[in-house]
């Protein structure tokens, strides 16, 4: 009896608790957004980085066109011939021209234009010993023969998209931060607002730990609430977004998504806050209470 007369003021501020699932419920589900985008961004750094490492585009600079075609055979034979080429296929020389239209205007389009023969070529492994091995091979044909590698020339986009992970994170800690910061807030508030129960409550055989554990569980309480809305909504901003982006058709974007262990990260988000919630509280109010009484 004399615990539930105590419990009873502590958990009755109706408003402020309105005021702290709402508060949670907007933090979680920025939480939510910025965990999704620092989860899917990996997800596509480490599908460029299987995609580029075993793709090459070898390139026959020769301004003899009979030359250039008879290097292009011989380079196909051997390149499909090799036990580290998985594809081999000349990029259409009209296509090619499509290409450089912009910026050699109709003159691109002429046939006795000297123009290059590049070829696409997909590899079995993307190892550096493999990618030597199929330079070696391509440049024995020819002295004209450039092999690009994709990793080298889109290494910028694969920076920037670390970096978009990276911060992402960055963000999350942030609002985990941010949690922690307004639950002590809430728990200092608590302790000034409902002062005299808390004299009450000492005075009846109440100790700090038991007077903590009310306002970690209505703190906790508050924030499950909160979490809970905030990862349902930010759930379907995330897979309606993902329904746009299926729609691009573009294979810079084809990794932007999230896998069945990314959704449970995603999930675990309300219950890791309200613990880092009921953690914060415990902490603040045993130390104030030490501090002052």
């Amino acid at each position: 009896m004399t615990r539930r007369a105590g419990v009873q003021p502590l958990l009755d501020d109706r408003q402020g608790r309105r005021a702290m699932v709402w508060i949670m419920a907007i933090m979680i589900f920025l939480t939510t957004l910025s965990a999704a985008l620092g989860l899917s961004t990996r997800n596509a750094g480490g599908a460029l980085d299987r995609q580029l490492a075993a793709r090459l585009t070898v390139q026959v600079i020769e301004g003899d066109a009979a030359r250039r075609d008879a290097e292009v055979v011989r380079l196909l034979a051997r390149l499909q011939a090799s036990a580290d080429v998985t594809r081999v296929s000349e990029v259409d020389r009209a296509r090619l021209a499509e290409l450089l239209k912009p910026w050699l205007g109709e003159a691109g389009l002429d046939a006795d234009l000297p123009m290059p023969a590049m070829i696409d070529v997909d590899l079995r492994s993307g190892d550096d010993a493999a990618v030597a091995r199929v330079e070696a091979l391509a440049r024995g044909v020819g002295a004209g023969i450039r092999v690009d590698r994709h990793a080298t020339w889109l290494a910028p986009v694969r920076s920037f998209v670390g970096a978009i992970g990276l911060t992402a994170f960055a963000l999350v800690l942030v609002m985990a931060s941010a949690t922690a910061a307004v639950v002590l807030l809430a728990a200092r508030a608590g302790l000034d607002t409902h002062r005299g129960t808390i004299d009450i409550l000492h005075m009846l055989g109440s100790t700090d730990l038991q007077i903590a554990r009310l306002f970690q569980r209505r703190i906790g309480q508050d924030t499950l609430t909160g979490a809970l809305i905030g990862v349902l909504a930010g759930g379907l901003v995330i897979a309606a977004l993902g329904e746009r982006m299926a729609t691009l058709e573009s294979q810079l974007v084809d990794g932007v998504t999230l896998m069945p262990l990314d959704w449970a990260v995603v999930a675990a988000l309300p219950f890791a806050f309200t613990a880092l919630a009921m953690l914060a509280a415990r902490i603040a109010v045993l130390r104030r209470l030490a501090g002052v009484l």
